[in-house]
């Protein structure tokens, strides 16, 4: 019959349960060695202050020695492995001295640690009471060691936190500066420049810039209200492909301007997705991004979607910087990214893989990371369920929707922001429309009264009446009934949403406007 192994648990467990002996001769240590075992207690005997020594790094619960073994230990081998303890013990130490101690003796004992000093000869009764309080207390210790532990454990991760917070804020800063000088040095070429070509090239490195900011700002807002479980999916029907042209068109400037190539190959028609198409968007335009800044300039980028095993698989794949093997499975954490060194040039916050994972499993995919190292590009997967088949009328009505031509409308202009009411209506009046502009709130009603716009481009944050007041008191008056309010604000999370609905607005737009998106709310038959 085999013999029963001990776990390695067990063997902890049994080991510092033992009570320890280092006893003055041979004979005193078989004479306690009966004692102990006739009074259930586990005892080891040690040969020497070594083995004594040896044997507490094991695991032990009570030590009991002779008071001259420590003090003939002038290397201090006891009193060291005494200090080095954890913080949860306090090794309980038994002495057996002699009634006639020398105070000197009993000083030099004190310097070893906290003990208990027997007197010999030893009543065996009274030692052995003694060795089994001391267990109690290391019974008690022993406790005490797992909320120890468990506390140790939790200040290790708010110590990582903090140190990922230190590497993102100083991560942030550079992100935001890096557009914000380069705003900084156009703004300066338009305001010296007479040339045309430089103050084109200045305002397409502004556009470009205030692009990278908004859609920063936009990440960061979105890890918030996804990590907050704010997050509302909008779903409809659509088809991937849509979805996709509209993530492609929007990297191509980054793409063309560090001269990559971009291939598509995507089945159409057969990838019908029942999603919210603006997250979706979300997760290819990221995942377009990265290919692209992590990519060598002149490189190549892959983008494929196809049908497979009853899901929609969209492929993001690139020539580029590739992985290390130990960093895919963190690629997808919260500001986790291949090089964390404020010299790399790519820019990022680590943040948009971690909304590509997030926003992939709200909507019951998934999303996968592949390199093979370093200089090998890297090629990531997502994975999305297929909506069942339908008969497309939504997808005709919202085409037809927007296929309808602009028209001029009478639009009055909100904001308490001079610079930016005066950009708005310059544009608007560009685009053909007819404008008015106000700058408090009180002001915007009147306008609205004898101006009689058709569309409110109406900004929150007023001062007099807000932008809530200003809604609010716009839908009382009947002469406004049909009027369109749309708030443009800096306030875009879902709370602000719901209050903007609440007070009447029709839709609400985050500063600094899509002019793309803006365009067909104005224009639209209403």
């Amino acid at each position: 019959m085999a013999e029963e192994s001990t776990s390695p648990c067990e063997a902890r467990v049994e080991a510092e349960e033992r009570v320890l002996l280092l006893a003055p001769t041979r004979r005193d240590a078989a004479a306690a060695a009966g004692v102990f075992r006739a009074a259930g207690l586990p005892l080891t005997v040690c040969e020497d202050l070594d083995g004594l020594c040896g044997e507490i790094g094991r695991g032990a619960a009570v030590a009991v020695v002779p008071a001259e073994a420590v003090l003939q230990d002038h290397e201090g081998r006891l009193a060291a492995i005494l200090k080095d303890q954890p913080p949860w013990s306090d090794l309980p130490l038994i002495v057996l001295t002699s009634p006639n101690q020398t105070p000197a003796a009993a000083l030099a004992l004190e310097q070893v640690g906290h003990m208990t000093l027997v007197n010999r000869p030893i009543e065996v009764r009274s030692l052995v009471s003694t060795v089994r309080a001391a267990l109690r207390d290391r019974r008690r210790q022993y406790a005490r060691r797992a909320d120890f532990v468990e506390r140790e454990r939790q200040a290790q991760a708010l110590r990582e936190n903090d140190r990922h917070k230190d590497e993102f804020l100083a991560m942030l800063a550079h992100e935001l500066r890096n557009p914000l000088a380069a705003v900084n040095n156009a703004v300066a070429v338009m305001k010296r420049s007479g040339d045309p070509a430089s103050r084109d090239w200045a305002g397409a490195v502004v556009e470009r810039q205030v692009r990278q900011l908004v859609r920063l700002i936009d990440d960061l807002l979105d890890v918030a209200r996804i990590n907050g479980g704010k997050v509302r999916l909008k779903p409809e029907r659509v088809d991937a492909s849509a979805i996709l042209d509209q993530a492609v068109e929007t990297i191509r400037p980054l793409i063309d301007e560090r001269r990559q190539i971009l291939s598509v190959a995507v089945e159409r028609g057969r990838l019908p997705l029942e999603v919210d198409a603006t997250r979706i968007g979300q997760v290819v335009l990221n995942l377009l991004a990265n290919a692209s800044k992590y990519g060598e300039p002149g490189g190549r980028i892959w983008l494929a979607a196809r049908r497979e095993e009853g899901r929609a698989v969209i492929r993001v794949r690139d020539d580029g910087h590739g992985i290390p093997p130990e960093k895919l499975p963190e690629m997808f954490q919260l500001f986790a990214q291949g090089d964390r060194s404020l010299a790399r040039s790519e820019g990022g916050l680590g943040i948009g893989l971690t909304l590509v994972k997030r926003l992939a499993e709200m909507h019951g995919g998934d999303v996968e990371a592949h390199s093979d190292g370093p200089g090998t590009g890297s090629e990531f997967v997502v994975r999305l369920p297929l909506a069942a088949e339908a008969d497309g009328r939504p997808e005709a009505d919202a085409a037809a929707d927007r296929a309808l031509p602009p028209r001029p409308a009478r639009v009055l202009v909100v904001d308490d922001n001079p610079d930016s009411a005066s950009g708005m209506v310059q544009i608007l009046e560009l685009l053909g429309h007819q404008v008015a502009s106000a700058h408090d709130g009180p002001a915007a009603v009147a306008s609205a009264r004898s101006f009689r716009p058709d569309v409110v481009l109406l900004d929150i944050g007023l001062p007099g009446m807000d932008g809530y007041q200003v809604a609010s008191a716009l839908r009382r008056d009947e002469a406004l009934r049909g009027v369109v309010l749309i708030a443009v604000t800096g306030y875009g999370q879902e709370q602000d949403r719901r209050r903007s609905r609440a007070a009447g607005f029709d839709h609400h737009l985050v500063k600094p406007v899509d002019f793309d998106s803006l365009a067909p709310l104005i224009g639209r038959p209403h």
